[in-house]
């Protein structure tokens, strides 16, 4: 049986159809991305590239800025030394007590965000001041946030440490020598706030011990009657608002 002549236009229609698609679709041209270096044709262009460069740069640092140059490492140490002695194990959960931490942050570091932007970010926005100008104001607003918390003990070491003379001030300092100085104060400084938190809740883990062992119920967790006791404790003296409180005067001599 031969394909009749309507049979045989059912058949050719679909290509009919899709042969301009095969068409254009054979014509579609890929693009071509390159990345290379090419004389500027003014010295705008060199700076515009030069910024977008080190604007990245700093994008790829915001992590070890956030952590290592602000408030936020004591603030996550003394929370974290809350949770445990607590006892409440992922309670709060670790996105509430770093969201926690940010913000905390945040609230201690606008005095010197605000100055960054008033001394260094307006004047460059203006063409007043060139960019290494804005860079060296804005290192000297953190680094006096920073010399605010650090102790001189920790500044003379990583000083003999660099084999450098010592300065005048402080303020002479140069960042490589003040950044590790204020990490380890501020390490020092969780650690104590950590260890005054941890006693009365220890007092409280021992004397419920006492007290199961004194009735021979040897097998019963002590953590399990404790935390009753412990959240109370923390609620009724409204532990959120005193460590809080002590925290954020804590940065009361910064700048």
């Amino acid at each position: 049986m031969f394909p009749t002549r309507r049979s045989r236009l059912r058949i050719a229609l679909p290509f009919w159809i899709l042969g301009p698609a095969l068409t254009a679709k054979a014509q579609v041209v890929l693009p071509k991305i390159t990345v290379g270096i090419d004389r500027a044709a003014s010295t705008e262009d060199l700076s515009v590239t030069l910024q977008i460069l080190l604007f990245m740069t700093i994008l790829a640092l915001a992590p070890s800025i956030l952590v290592m140059m602000t408030s936020f490492t004591r603030i996550i140490l003394v929370l974290h030394f809350l949770r445990q002695a607590l006892g409440t194990q992922q309670m709060p959960p670790n996105q509430i007590v770093i969201g926690l931490a940010l913000f905390l942050t945040f609230f201690v570091m606008t005095p010197t965000i605000d100055r960054i932007y008033d001394n260094a970010w307006q004047p460059l926005k203006a063409e007043q001041i060139t960019t290494q100008q804005a860079l060296d104001s804005a290192a000297v607003a953190l680094k006096d946030f920073m010399l605010a918390q650090t102790r001189p003990k920790d500044l003379a070491l990583f000083v003999g440490l660099a084999k450098m003379e010592k300065p005048q001030t402080p303020r002479d300092l140069p960042l490589r020598v003040v950044i590790p100085g204020f990490i380890i104060s501020e390490l020092r400084i969780g650690f104590q706030i950590g260890f005054l938190i941890y006693l009365p809740f220890l007092i409280i883990d021992m004397v419920v011990a006492s007290v199961l062992m004194s009735m021979g119920m040897l097998m019963l967790p002590p953590i399990m009657i404790s935390l009753p006791f412990k959240l109370l404790l923390f609620v009724l003296v409204d532990g959120w608002y005193l460590m809080i409180q002590s925290l954020i005067q804590g940065f009361s001599g910064a700048p």
